[in-house]
C-alpha cells in the first residue's frame, strides 16, 4: 500500500471510530490541543532562548544589526574565548609589570610602580579623555579612520596599506565569530571596535600596576591587635566585593556598548535605563564603584595608596565632569527647539508680577514684565551694591579678625562655641518658625503688605535673612573649629593622618550635596519660594533627588562630623549632634508638612535608593518592613490629628476636649591686497590667489566724514571700507592655481593682530575654513559651499579655480573692529592673500533720528521702535537659526540660549553698544524674548535719563553730542 493510500484509510477509520464513539472524538481532540499548545510553547521557548537583536545607528542613518560582543576580562582570561595577537600583546604587558614586581629591588618596586600607576591613569584619564573628546565634538577617530583609508577594502585599489587592513579584519573577526562581517560593518562600528582593543589595554593595565602597588606597600602596623587587623581586613574585603558587584551590575545594565562608549561613535534603539545599581548612587562606577580602591588601601594598611586612590578618584570625576556630562548631555538631552507661542507665558508672569511694583495699567499688559534676575548664592553673583551682600562679607571678616586676634583659652573657646551654637539654632529653629507661620498664614507677606510693600519687597528681604542666617551659621563654626583645634602630636601622626582625610572628604560630600541641591532646585526652591509663592510647578525627581528624597537628611550634616573628627574635640562633637539633630527636626516640622500640603499626593514615596533596598531584601523581611510602616504611618497620622484637634479646642477655651477627641480612636565685493611670500613657496604665485567678501552691510549708521574733532570723523576716498552687521554671515570667494594645495585654508583676523604680511603670527582660535573638504575634520568643512570650480582665464598661462565658504557662528568674531581674511598655503601660516580690510560695527540706536525718545517715556512707541532695532541683531546673535533666532518680538528663544551662555555673552554686548545699557547675561534667560529686551532697555533708558542727558531749550540732548559739529 503506498503512504497516499495508508494515509485515507486511517484518516476513514479515524472517522468512522469518531462517528461511533462521540467520546473517543473528544478525547482525541483535547490531545491534540495539548500537543498544539505544547508545539507553541516549545516555538516560544525557543524564540526567547535566542538572544534579541539590537539595531544600531550611524550618524549619517544608516542602521545595521549589532553584534553581540563579550566583557574585557571574559576575552581575556576565558580560554573558551578566540583569542588573537592584541590579546596576546596585552597579557604580556600584563606579564612584565608581575615579572617587575617579582624581580626588581625591594627599594625600588614602591616608585616605580606609583610612577607606572599614574602613567596608566594619565593614559586613561588624559588619553582616552582626549580621543573621547574630539570623536565628540569633530567625530575625529572615524575621520582618521577615512583619511587614512584603515577599513576600505584593497581590492578597490583604493588602500595603501593593504597589510593593516588584513591585520584588523583578522583581529576583529577572530573576537567576533558570529553576525560580523568586517567589510559590511559600518566604518563608526569598525572604528570603535579598534578603540575598544586599544581600551582593553590601558585599563587592564591600570588596574593590574595598581594592585601591585598596594601589594608591595602591603604591610602590617606597628602594635596592631589581632581584632584591629581582623576589623581591617572585613571592612577592606567588604569594601571591594561591594566593587565588584557594583561593576557587574553596572555591566549588566549598560552592556559593552556603554561600557567602552559606544555612543560617542553610534546610537542604538534603546534609551538610557537607570535600574539596578544606578539608582543607589549617581554615576556608580565612578562614584561607588571605587569603594575597591579604599578596600584595598585598609587591606595593605598604607597611606601611599590611600592617596593614590584619592588621587585616581578624583582624576576619574575629572574624567566625567570634562568628558562624559557634555557628550551625554548632547547626545541625550539636547536644548529643546524654540517655542513659537507664548501661551506658556501666563504661568510663568503670575510670579513675576510680584516681583515689580508696576501700575496697574501695566500689570494688565504683564507680558511686558520680564522675570528679575539677581542670584545670591554663588561667589560669582556676589554683588556690593547689594545690602546683603555687603553684610555678608563684613561680618564674615569681622568674625575671621576676632578669630585670629583673641587667644586660644578656655574663656574664648566656650564663647565661641556658644556663638556658633546661637547661630545655629537660629538657622534651624527660628527660621524653621518664620516658615512654618508663613506657610500656615503668610505671616511674613503681611508684614510687609501692612507697610504698603508688595509680596515681591517680602521675598527679596527674606532671602536676604536666609543667605545672611546661613553664611554666619557656618562661618560661626568654622570659626569654633579653630578655636577647637590643636596640631596633632609627633607620635600621633599616623592616626591624625586618617582622621583628616575622612574628616575632609565628609566636608567634601556635604559641598557636593549642597552644590548638588542648588542645581536641581534653584534659587526659587534653595530659599523656599514655595512658601511664598503659590507655585503651580511640577516636582521634578531629579539630579541627587533621584537617588534621595531628603539628602540633607543623610548627607546634609556630613561636614559637620567631618569636623569633628578633625578637630577631636568634645565640644565640636556636641555642636555636629546639636547640628545633626537640629536638621532633622526642620525637615520633619517645617519642610515635610508644608510639601505634603502643597504637592499633596505628587510626592514621590520612595526614591531610588530606597527601591533598591526594598527589591533587595528577602520576602519575609519586606513583609515585616510593610507591616511595621503601616502601624508608624497610622501612629503618626493619629498623633497628627490629635494634636491638631486639641490645639483647636484649647484655642476656642472649648471644655470638651475628651469627648471630641475621642472619636479619633475610631479612626518643573572689496578686492585683494597681495602679500609677499617665502621661498620655500617657489612655484606659487602669489598673483594668481585672490579673496573678495560679501556680507550685510550696516545700514542707519548716520556718520558724517566732516568735522575732524568728530568721533566719526573719516579720511575721504574713493573706495570706502565696508562695513558689515554684527554676528551676520560673511561669505568669502577665493581663486587659485587649479594646482594648489588641497590643504590650503583661510582664517579671520583682526588688522592689528598680525604684524607681519607673509606670516600669520596668531592662531585662528577655530575662525578658519579648508579651501577643500575632506582633509581636515568635519567640523571645518561645515563652511565649504564650493570648491575647486574651473575659471575662465584667457589673459593667463595658469589655470585658476574658485571657490566659496561661508563664515558664520563660532566662526566669526563677536566684537566690533577692522579684520581681514588670510590665505594661508598647505596646512601652514605662510600667507598668499590678504582681503582688503572690513569692518564689523553695532550701529547706534538713534532717538532723533527714528522720531522717538525712548528714555522720556515714549511708551508702545519708544518700545516697537526698539524692537525693531533689536530683532535683527537678536537673530545674527543667534546665528539665524530657525531653532534658536525668533521671526517676530514675541516668540522665545530656543533652548540653546540657556544651555550655552555664548548667545547670551554676544546679546548684552550688542545693546551695550547699541543702546549704552549694560546687562548680565542672566537678563537675556531669564526675558527670553525680544518684546521683554525691548521693555527692559526703554525702562532703563528711562531711570538714567537724568544722569546721562543734558536738558538744553527744553529738548534732550545726548551729553556725548555736545562735540558734534
Amino acid at each position: 500500500m503506498s503512504s497516499s493510500a495508508a494515509d485515507h484509510s486511517a484518516a476513514r477509520l479515524n472517522s468512522d471510530v469518531r462517528q461511533r464513539h462521540p467520546t473517543a472524538s473528544a478525547a482525541s481532540e483535547d490531545v491534540e490541543d495539548v500537543l498544539l499548545l505544547q508545539q507553541q510553547q516549545k516555538e516560544a521557548d525557543a524564540a526567547a532562548s535566542r538572544p534579541k537583536k539590537t539595531y544600531g545607528k550611524t550618524p549619517d542613518g544608516t542602521v545595521f544589526v549589532v553584534p553581540t560582543t563579550h566583557d574585557m576580562v571574559t576575552q581575556l582570561l576565558d580560554p573558551r574565548e578566540p583569542k588573537n595577537l592584541s590579546d596576546v600583546a596585552v597579557l604580556a604587558i600584563i606579564a612584565l609589570h608581575f615579572l617587575a614586581a617579582y624581580y626588581l629591588p625591594w627599594g625600588v618596586k614602591r616608585p616605580f610602580f606609583a610612577a607606572i600607576f599614574m602613567f596608566w591613569r594619565l593614559a586613561y584619564n588624559v588619553g582616552i579623555g582626549y580621543l573621547l573628546t574630539i570623536q565628540s565634538k569633530y567625530k575625529f577617530l572615524v575621520t582618521w579612520a577615512k583619511r587614512w583609508k584603515l577599513f576600505e577594502n584593497p581590492a578597490t585599489g583604493k588602500n595603501p596599506r593593504p597589510w593593516l587592513y588584513n591585520l584588523l579584519k583578522e583581529e576583529l573577526e577572530t573576537k567576533i565569530p558570529h553576525d560580523y562581517k568586517f567589510e559590511e560593518a559600518p566604518i563608526e562600528y569598525n572604528t570603535w571596535l579598534t578603540f575598544r582593543r586599544v581600551v582593553d589595554l590601558i585599563l587592564m593595565c591600570d588596574f593590574i600596576s595598581y594592585c601591585l602597588f598596594a601589594i608591595v606597600c602591603a604591610h602590617k602596623p606597628d602594635g596592631e591587635g589581632f581584632f584591629v587587623g581582623f576589623a581591617r581586613w572585613a571592612v577592606g574585603i567588604t569594601l571591594v566585593g561591594f566593587n565588584l558587584w557594583v561593576k557587574l551590575d553596572a555591566h549588566r545594565v549598560v552592556k559593552d556598548y556603554a561600557w567602552y562608549w559606544g555612543d560617542f561613535f553610534y546610537l542604538i534603539e534603546q534609551e538610557l535605563t537607570f535600574d539596578g545599581v544606578f539608582e543607589l548612587a549617581p554615576h556608580p562606577m565612578y562614584s561607588i564603584g571605587y569603594a575597591g580602591y579604599y578596600g584595598i588601601s585598609m587591606m595593605a594598611a598604607s597611606y601611599d595608596v590611600l592617596f593614590i586612590s584619592i588621587i585616581a578618584h578624583a582624576a576619574q570625576f575629572a574624567f566625567l565632569v570634562v568628558v562624559e556630562n557634555p557628550h551625554i548631555e548632547k547626545t541625550y538631552n539636547p536644548p529643546q527647539p524654540r517655542v513659537r507661542s507664548e501661551s506658556e507665558a501666563a504661568s510663568q508672569l503670575q510670579e513675576v508680577a510680584s516681583e515689580y511694583s508696576v501700575p496697574s495699567t501695566a500689570a494688565r499688559h504683564n507680558d511686558n514684565f520680564p522675570q528679575p534676575v539677581h542670584n545670591l548664592i554663588g561667589l560669582k553673583n556676589l554683588d556690593f551694591f547689594r545690602i546683603t551682600d555687603v553684610a555678608v562679607v563684613l561680618l564674615s571678616a569681622y568674625l575671621a579678625v576676632v578669630t585670629m586676634v583673641t587667644p586660644n583659652t578656655r574663656f574664648y573657646q566656650t564663647l565661641f562655641v556658644l556663638h556658633a551654637l546661637a547661630w545655629r539654632v537660629w538657622y534651624s529653629f527660628g527660621l524653621g518658625v518664620i516658615l512654618t507661620r508663613q506657610s500656615e498664614e503668610k505671616m511674613f507677606t503681611r508684614h510687609f503688605l501692612k507697610y504698603g510693600e508688595s509680596l515681591g519687597e517680602a521675598w527679596r528681604q527674606w532671602k536676604g535673612i536666609y543667605h545672611l542666617s546661613n553664611c554666619l551659621c557656618h562661618a560661626s563654626f568654622i570659626a569654633a573649629c579653630y578655636k577647637m583645634y590643636e596640631f596633632p602630636a609627633g607620635g600621633d601622626n599616623g592616626w591624625a593622618l586618617l582622621k583628616h582625610v575622612v574628616g575632609l572628604s565628609l566636608i567634601a560630600l556635604q559641598v557636593w550635596t549642597a552644590t548638588s541641591i542648588y542645581e536641581s532646585l534653584g534659587e526659587f526652591g534653595w530659599f523656599y519660594g514655595d512658601f511664598f509663592f503659590d507655585s503651580k510647578r511640577q516636582l521634578t525627581y531629579t539630579s541627587i533627588y533621584r537617588f534621595l528624597n531628603n539628602p540633607e537628611r543623610v548627607f546634609g550634616t556630613a561636614g559637620l562630623w567631618g569636623a569633628a573628627l578633625i578637630t577631636w574635640s568634645r565640644a565640636i562633637f556636641l555642636m555636629a549632634l546639636a547640628g545633626h539633630f537640629l536638621t532633622l527636626a526642620f525637615l520633619a516640622y517645617v519642610e515635610k508638612p508644608h510639601m505634603q500640603k502643597v504637592y499633596g499626593r505628587n510626592l514621590r514615596d520612595d526614591a531610588g535608593v530606597t527601591k533598591f533596598i526594598k527589591r533587595s531584601l528577602p520576602p519575609p523581611v519586606t513583609e515585616w518592613q510593610q507591616s511595621i510602616d503601616k502601624v508608624l504611618d497610622e501612629t503618626k497620622h493619629f498623633i497628627d490629628e490629635f494634636v491638631e484637634a486639641a490645639r483647636s479646642r484649647l484655642a476656642t477655651g472649648s471644655s470638651t476636649i475628651a469627648k471630641d477627641t475621642s472619636s479619633l480612636f475610631n479612626k518643573y565685493p572689496a578686492r585683494l591686497t597681495l602679500s609677499k611670500i617665502s621661498a620655500d613657496l617657489a612655484g606659487y604665485d602669489p598673483k594668481h590667489y585672490g579673496l573678495s567678501l560679501a556680507g550685510t552691510p550696516v545700514v542707519g549708521t548716520n556718520e558724517k566724514a566732516t568735522g575732524k574733532e568728530s568721533p566719526n570723523a573719516r579720511v575721504p576716498k574713493d573706495v570706502k571700507t565696508q562695513s558689515f552687521e554684527y554676528g551676520a554671515p560673511i561669505r568669502v570667494k577665493w581663486t587659485a592655481p587649479a594646482k594648489h594645495s588641497k590643504k590650503d585654508w583661510i582664517g579671520l583676523y583682526m588688522v592689528t593682530d598680525n604684524r607681519s604680511r607673509e606670516v600669520t603670527e596668531v592662531p585662528s582660535l577655530g575662525r578658519w575654513v579648508p579651501t577643500n573638504p575632506g582633509e581636515y575634520d568635519t567640523t571645518t568643512d561645515q563652511g565649504i559651499l564650493v570648491w575647486d570650480q574651473p575659471v575662465e582665464n584667457k589673459s593667463e598661462d595658469t589655470d585658476l579655480v574658485q571657490g566659496e565658504m561661508i563664515f558664520e557662528g563660532d566662526k566669526l568674531w563677536w566684537t566690533q573692529g577692522v579684520f581681514e581674511f588670510r590665505y594661508h598655503h598647505g596646512g601652514g601660516h605662510h600667507v598668499l592673500s590678504i582681503s582688503e580690510p572690513f569692518e564689523i560695527q553695532i550701529p547706534k540706536f538713534d532717538d532723533e533720528h527714528r522720531g522717538v525718545d525712548i528714555s522720556a517715556g515714549s511708551g508702545e512707541v519708544g518700545e516697537q521702535a526698539v524692537e525693531a532695532a533689536l530683532l535683527p541683531v537678536i537673530r545674527n546673535c543667534l546665528d539665524r537659526d530657525p531653532d534658536i533666532a525668533p521671526s517676530n518680538p514675541d516668540e522665545r528663544f530656543g533652548g540653546h540660549v540657556e544651555r550655552d551662555g555664548k548667545y547670551a555673552r554676544r546679546v548684552v554686548y550688542a545693546i551695550r553698544h547699541m543702546f549704552g545699557i549694560d546687562f548680565a547675561p542672566a537678563v537675556v534667560l531669564a526675558d527670553g524674548n525680544v518684546r521683554r529686551l525691548a521693555w527692559r532697555i526703554c525702562h532703563a533708558k528711562e531711570v538714567l535719563a537724568p544722569f546721562s542727558m543734558s536738558h538744553t531749550n527744553g529738548r534732550t540732548t545726548p551729553v556725548d553730542s555736545k562735540f558734534s559739529e
